[in-house]
């Protein structure tokens, strides 16, 4: 058992959901590393946290299925033996496509991925950190997108509608557990440098989207990290159902 803070992040192999655990770290949170087939590349993140003085494990699951969400939640409190926070963080995107190209096999994989792991994975760490259920609280932050409030038309209308349910889980879960010493904030990132837009064009595509932003680039993940390790600490200790636009002004 640990003495430090514990943090879940899911899909954090890679990405922003890497560079959030190796941030996170930094401020002395334990990390539980989360990642669905990319063992090399959540091991690499645990032994670049290690190798700086932190803790930090690996943890395999496929957030499609139930009970390896409840089995990953199981394991980490077994590891750890606490949790004091959450990142919602796994999420897919699909190719892009109108609305009239859809079909069910698509949007249920976009919805499960992106929603309804999302949910489940709050539950459980409400349970696992709750007032209501003996605990001492936490805090928790959903990696939503811009692409919640501006819809991306004409790439993925169901990956945009995916976030803004996760915004509603932000909202709501905020408001339920507000008395329960639980904090629940989101974080909407703009257009990345990540390996989620390698099947639409990859670096190419980055670029030509750079052209809608005011800043005129593309962000960092180190950048989108620092923004939900914030609202990981105290210093966002009043904010809760918030969010923060992290998109170079679009």
């Amino acid at each position: 058992m640990t003495t430090q803070k514990v943090l879940l992040i899911t899909g954090a192999s890679k990405g922003i959901g890497a560079a959030t655990a190796l941030r996170a770290a930094r401020d002395g949170w334990s990390v539980a590393v989360h990642y669905l087939s990319d063992a090399t590349g959540a091991q690499s993140v645990c032994d670049g946290i290690v190798a700086n003085g932190g803790q930090a494990h690996a943890f395999q699951a496929d957030l499609q299925i139930d009970a390896q969400i409840e089995a990953l939640f199981k394991n980490v409190l077994n590891h750890f033996g606490q949790l004091n926070g959450l990142v919602n963080n796994v999420g897919i995107t699909p190719l892009f496509g109108r609305v009239d190209e859809m079909n069910a096999t698509r949007l249920n994989e976009v919805f499960n991925t992106n929603i309804t792991s999302a949910f489940l994975c709050a539950g459980h760490a409400v349970r696992a950190m709750s007032t209501r259920y003996g605990h001492s609280g936490g805090v928790l932050v959903n990696v939503s997108s811009r692409a919640a409030q501006l819809g991306s038309p004409n790439r993925y209308v169901d990956y945009a509608a995916s976030k803004a349910a996760l915004d509603a889980l932000t909202i709501g879960l905020a408001k339920e557990v507000a008395l329960e010493k639980i904090r629940v904030n989101g974080v909407r990132p703009g257009i990345v440098h990540t390996t989620i837009h390698d099947k639409n064009g990859g670096d190419a595509m980055l670029q030509v989207g750079s052209q809608s932003i005011p800043m005129q680039r593309i962000a960092d993940p180190e950048e989108i990290a620092e923004a939900i390790v914030w609202l990981l600490s105290d210093a966002s200790s009043y904010m809760t159902g918030s969010f923060l636009d992290v998109a170079g002004g679009r």
